[in-house]
Parts: structure tokens; sequence; C-alpha cells
């Protein structure tokens, strides 16, 4: 079976690749009966010559290969017909700028694998960039914190060489006795905490840091029992909030009158109360200056997350008052980071993360019968039809909604 690294086409470009020259040599070693070619790419982070110098064929076209496998969405003119590829379709919550590209595959009888869904039995994912969003995500409010009050400078961390020179430099840096806030317990508030903790920065209880001051820069990490509470009082329990949140109200503001630097890397789901409203936001009590949005859902749970911003131009203002976007550094305004694209800054760590990942629970099943059904789960076309579990995409891809 032959695999192919693809070649990123999506604009603004991608430098990241599922599996270094590195990962492919081992993935080579780990299973014999996989042979590996290189489509050749200029914008890759690993060059053409170092895939070369491991012996890969670096060649044009990949037609001959079985599996492509990319990071983000193929255009729908470069994919081939009859392949199964490997990427981040964007679709599976029927993402309307890619309803033409679902109907492409379908057209063209791909086998699409979604890195999104690639689980556990369970539904717990085994794949993806989360832990490299959550370093970036809390360097980059680090960033806005040292620019919103004119204390410090960091320089952007894709002109870094990687997680360890993002330590150096926040090594230089003099926090001020500020509350930080951390939501989330997955990979993506996982990659905050190290940032963190690499800082030296004391974790707290919800309760210290809610009554007690400090002088020192201290940090909490809560769950969403901790910023939602049940509407008849009783204790609120995690299992049946993520199964149904209706019956739940958010408890945010208790936070948000006590921290400055709030980093958000929660999950959000379906029907889940807003973390905090734009009048919440208008609260004289709401204290918080600057707003890392990891999760980056735009005009959501985070009211101040009005769109989404990019690398090259990672912070504006949110004026609370006229709910309008501001300079970042505007009198009053909450300064705000909500870059969707932040494992791009980190090109080389986060690709060689994602290819352990991809050799440790993807690699083994196209070579074990797929006995723990990895592959089957994953698999949204087959035929040119929806699977079974992705059915309910087809009214997306007829246009019916």
């Amino acid at each position: 079976m032959t695999f192919a690294l693809l070649k990123e086409r999506k604009n603004p470009p991608d430098r990241r690749a599922v599996l270094s020259p590195t990962s492919m040599l081992e993935a080579q070693e780990r299973f014999p009966k996989a042979r590996f070619i290189v489509e050749t790419s200029n914008i890759r982070v690993f060059p053409d010559v170092a895939y070369e110098k491991a012996e890969f064929d670096v060649v044009t076209d990949v037609s001959a290969a079985d599996v492509m496998l990319g990071v983000k969405e193929v255009p729908a003119d470069a994919l081939i017909p009859d392949k199964k590829y490997f990427f981040f379709s964007h679709t599976i919550k029927k993402q309307p700028y890619n309803r033409d590209l679902l109907r492409a595959v379908l057209a063209k009888n791909v086998e699409l694998y979604d890195h999104e869904v690639i689980t556990k039995a369970s539904g717990l994912r085994l794949i993806g960039f989360g832990r490299y969003a959550g370093i970036v995500g809390a360097y980059n409010g680090f960033r806005a914190l040292g620019k919103k009050y004119k204390s410090f400078d960091l320089p952007p961390a894709n002109s870094l060489t990687g997680i360890e020179a993002l330590h150096a430099q926040l090594a230089k840096v003099e926090v001020p006795a500020i509350k930080i806030l951390l939501t989330g317990t997955g990979k993506v508030a996982g990659g905050a905490q190290e940032i963190l903790d690499a800082m030296g920065i004391k974790k707290v209880s919800v309760a210290d840091y809610l009554n007690k001051s400090f002088k020192t820069a201290v940090y909490c990490k809560i769950g969403v029992t901790d910023y939602n509470r049940r509407k008849d009082g009783q204790k609120p329990n995690a299992k049946e909030f993520f199964s149904d949140p209706s019956g739940y109200e958010s408890d945010f503001m208790r936070f948000g009158k006590v921290t400055q630097y709030f980093i958000a890397g929660h999950f959000y789901g379906q029907g889940a109360p807003y973390l905090f409203t734009r009048e919440d936001a208008k609260h004289e009590d709401f204290n918080i200056e600057v707003i890392a949005d990891v999760s980056c859902d735009i005009d959501g749970p985070v009211a101040s997350t009005l769109r989404a911003s990019t690398i090259e131009d990672p912070f504006y203002g949110y004026d609370a008052q006229s709910e309008s976007e501001v300079a970042m550094d505007a009198p009053g305004a909450i300064t705000v980071m909500a870059v969707d694209n932040l494992p791009c800054e980190l090109p080389k760590d986060a690709s060689e993360g994602f290819g352990q990942m991809f050799i440790e629970h993807v690699f083994p099943a196209f070579f074990n019968g797929d006995k723990d059904g990895i592959l089957q789960r994953a698999r949204m076309t087959q035929n040119g039809k929806l699977t079974k579990r992705f059915s309910y995409l087809q009214d997306y891809v007829d246009g019916k909604e």
C-alpha cells in the first residue's frame, strides 16, 4: 500500500505536514508493507531535500498512491478520483463554505477520512493539533498583555524556531500580579497550561482564586462544572452537562469579576450556555482585560470574539459598551486574540507531534484489519455515498440546510 504526503494547497499557506522525514522513516520501519512518496512542495516546513536524504521519492504526480495524507482541505479540482484521502474537511458541522468540497468528494468517489473524527470507540479524539493551539494561544495572549500594558514586547511565535524558543522568550518576561483564568480540560487547555507552568506561574484552587489576593501572578484552570450551574440549584455533573446542557446556566461572572487575562481553551457544545454575554461584558464588575480565545467560536460563548484574527494581525479590541470592534489598545477595550489557525505558527513541532499520533493510532489500522474500528469510525464517504455514521450530512449536501 502506497501513502502519499500531499502538498498543502489552501490559502493562506499552511507549512505543516502529516509526516516529517523522521516520522516517515519511523512509519516505514514499523510498517514494512507500506511505501511512501512525497508530493513536491515549496512551502512545507520540511524541504523536499530532507525527504530525499531520507531516501523517499519526491514527485510531482502522486496518482500512483492509494492513500493521500494532507492537513487542510484539498481543493475540489485537486482531488484524484477513487482514492482514499485524510485531511481536515471542516464539513462535519455542516460548514457552508465547504459544502461544494464534500459534493466533489462524493462525485469523484473519494473515500474521505477526516482527522477530526479519528477517535476511540468512546468518542475521544486520538489525533489533532490541539496541544499546539493551546501553546501558541497562551503565548500570543502574553504578547497581547505586553502590548496592552506597554510593559514588554514578545516576537511573533512564527518568527521563532519552536516551543523551546517560545519558553526562552517568556522567561525574560516579568508578569504583573494578575489573575489568569484557563477554561478547558482537553489538549488545548493542556497546551496552554504547559506555557503557564513553564513560566513558573502558580496554580491556585477555585476558592483561593475567587477569594484571595496575591502578590504574584496566579492562574486557575476550570472545567464546565466550575463555570456552569444547574438552574434548579442541585450539584452540577459534567457528564450530564455534556449530554444535555439545557438545565444549566452560566456561572462564569464570578470569575469574570476577578480575572485580568482569560485563556479560552474549552470545547463549546451546541446548546450550552454562553460563558459571558455582551450584556455581562458591560457590567461594571467585569474585569477581564485580555482574552486569548483559542477555541474561537465566532459571536458565541465568549462575547468579545467578533471575528477570527490572523497570524499577521492577531489582535483587536472589543468595546463592550458599543459592542463593536476598536483598536486593541483603545481605552477601556478588551484586547482579543482569536487566531483560528494557531498551530501553523509552530509548523515543525506541530507536524512532528501530529505524525507521532498518526503512526501510533492510524497506520496500524491499515495492517491489522482495522480491528479497533479506527478507520470505520473516521470514514465519511465510500462508494460515492455518505457512510451511515455521517448520513446526517445528506441534507447539507443536497442544499436543504
